[in-house]
């Protein structure tokens, strides 16, 4: 088998939560380019039918926009209901459906326990329903989905599942404690449902990206009178040995290899796309 073939998608039918999203769109095209059909999940209808269009325009493969919510398990089973009628049984699931709320983040990056300090402005201000929401979107948001899109492959006893964690999950960001501790469980689901898949034929992997720069978070890393880095940002970025934002393209090519026959052997891992960021000790 040649590598053109052992990366060849064509036939299969691939799943994307979050795929109206920056991230998660680029990597639905990356798989509609070896020859996937897509199946566009988002919360945001509109979102998922324009990436579904521009997968069909580009590829002259069949794509699906769909609204569905990855906490919601009866709106995960009709989304498969029509991906099983329109592209068939589902080969390739993508978790990339996640986010964050400023309700689970605090304001500053260290408590000092100054009398002056601002409770509201620490952990103590966080707001419990905010935190669980954070947590449920990205950890019960991928297992719900797994829960739903996996069952034609065990039926079938072939398929791929990958995760979409963060670099978070390593090493957790300030201020961000319910996304840190949501995509630290999602490493572990995979590894765990990887042992529990692993004589079914599925395969359960991860990928844990570095700093993108999107639209999304553009205004916490530049200033937005100056277009000048944030001090936020030039410590990402002092963080990174490459020194640069990495891009949603860069992601695919981890994935296209995680999804391929390239990785048969390939399961329960978590592969970090991060310019560097998880080998630098910041001397």
């Amino acid at each position: 088998m040649t590598m053109k073939e052992t990366l060849d998608l064509t036939g299969k039918t691939a799943v994307i939560t979050g795929g109206g999203g920056v991230i998660c769109s680029v990597m639905a095209k990356s798989l509609a380019s070896q020859g996937a059909k897509t199946a566009i999940i988002d919360l945001n209808q509109e979102a998922s039918e324009k990436v579904a269009r521009e997968i069909e325009e580009e590829f002259g493969i069949p794509s699906l926009g769909l609204s569905a919510n990855v906490l919601d398990k009866s709106s995960l089973e009709e989304s498969k209901r029509i991906i099983n009628e329109k592209l068939g049984p589902i080969d390739i699931l993508i978790n990339g459906a996640g986010g964050n709320s400023p309700a689970a983040t605090t304001k500053l990056e260290k408590m000092e326990g100054a009398e002056n300090e601002n409770p509201e402005d620490t952990f103590f201000g966080l707001k419990p329903e905010a935190f669980d929401r954070v947590f449920d979107l990205n950890f019960k948001g991928t297992i719900l989905p797994t829960m739903v899109y996996s069952t034609d492959m065990v039926k079938r006893k072939s398929g791929v599942i990958v995760n979409i964690s963060s670099m978070n999950s390593y090493r957790p960001l300030t201020k961000i404690p319910a996304y840190s501790a949501a995509k630290a469980a999602v490493n572990n689901f995979t590894q765990w449902l990887a042992v529990h898949f692993s004589l079914t034929g599925i395969r359960v992997n991860a990928i844990a990206p570095g700093f993108l720069r999107t639209n999304q978070n553009r205004f916490l890393l530049e200033d937005e009178k100056t277009g000048q880095p944030t001090q936020r940002s030039l410590k990402i970025l002092g963080s990174t040995p490459m020194e640069r934002y990495g891009t949603p393209e860069e992601l695919t090519g981890t994935l296209l290899y995680l999804v391929s026959d390239l990785s048969k052997f390939v399961t329960g891992v978590v592969i970090p796309v991060d310019g560097g960021f998880s080998a630098y000790s910041g001397v």
